[in-house]
């Protein structure tokens, strides 16, 4: 395994490492409980509060943290700019579009629809940054996927008017995923800040973009459960807070779309405790579409894996970018 795919930390004379794909995993579990904690927090507040607490519980982490290390946040107005676009379509409008989505649908389906980030992300290499030639292979795993999309939502059983907007809600997020995706590869993926100061100059630059709509629309229930509570608590901590950090990581350190395809794994976790904590229901079509979907987007995403790769930073960089990943 190489430096640029593993997690690597001195401390003194011993050093830990630590596999790329162990924080992926992780990540993927954040991300899948992410739903279950947005639909609790949803009985506490509107969708735009729960995003926008989401966001001001990730700042507030992230900048502990980036105290903690000793680190500087971003010093060049290029970098913050390109923050301000990436916390857009990674940040305040998906995480707004998720919590109204889930006023409408499952937290079960929403996460299953998330499923199709890697494709949406394919879609946007391809049509749009023009990153590369469509061939059949590629053709093909977009038709399967967009088949399996079809099939998620049980397009055949009809839609009632809330359910539409739910699902249309969940979907344009996933395109912002797939945007999001795409940029930080080609814009923050060799800058020579650490992840720790991207994503706090990320996370907040999506609370201030927030802030005028949480106290233009926002709601707050006069009555808050407990668990709405440690729900957004987590979401905000582990959901933006860490997990933004893992993810930039992983940006850095693994091939070029793994970062997207964390979805993979997204999708089961928001199934497991979707039905294990909120007793929500899980049709035959489904766990089918989202396999589909998945399926499309491993065939799709097939050259992009062989002919895309990071460039690895330096070896000061690496270091002392992994090290606040391993608890150091």
């Amino acid at each position: 395994m190489t430096r640029a795919a593993t997690a690597q930390v001195t401390t003194g004379d011993h050093r830990a490492v630590v596999p790329w794909q162990v924080w992926f995993v992780v990540l993927g579990a954040i991300w899948g409980c992410s739903f279950w904690w947005i639909k609790l927090g949803l009985r506490a507040m509107s969708p735009v509060d729960v995003a926008f607490a989401r966001l001001v519980a990730g700042s507030g982490t992230l900048l502990v943290i980036a105290a903690l290390t000793h680190t500087r946040l971003p010093r060049t107005l290029r970098t913050w700019g390109h923050l301000f676009v990436l916390s857009l379509l990674l940040n305040s409008v998906p995480f707004t579009l998720f919590s109204y989505g889930e006023t409408h649908i499952s937290a079960v389906l929403a996460g299953l629809i998330n499923a199709f980030t890697p494709l949406a992300t394919v879609i946007v290499a391809l049509f749009v940054l023009r990153q590369e030639q469509p061939n059949s292979k590629i053709l093909g795993g977009l038709a399967i996927g967009l088949a399996g999309v079809v099939v998620v939502i049980g397009a055949w059983n009809g839609f009632g008017r809330g359910q539409l907007l739910g699902i249309g809600a969940c979907l344009v997020a996933v395109v912002c995923y797939g945007f999001g995706f795409s940029y930080a590869r080609r814009h923050l993926s060799q800058l020579p800040d650490k992840p720790v100061a991207l994503a706090t100059g990320q996370v907040l630059c999506g609370t201030v973009q927030l802030l005028p709509f949480a106290f233009a629309f926002g709601h707050v229930a006069a009555h808050r459960q407990v668990s709405s509570l440690l729900a957004l608590a987590a979401l905000g901590i582990l959901g933006t807070g860490v997990a933004y950090i893992l993810n930039f990581h992983i940006v850095r350190h693994a091939p070029a779309t793994i970062a997207s395809s964390v979805t993979y794994l997204t999708p089961v976790f928001a199934v497991i405790v979707g039905v294990a904590f909120l007793n929500e229901s899980l049709s035959w079509n489904e766990p089918v579409g989202a396999l589909l979907i998945l399926v499309g987007a491993a065939v799709a995403q097939d050259r992009l894996h062989r002919r895309t790769r990071l460039t690895p930073v330096n070896d000061a960089q690496e270091s002392t970018a992994d090290q606040w990943d391993l608890g150091s």
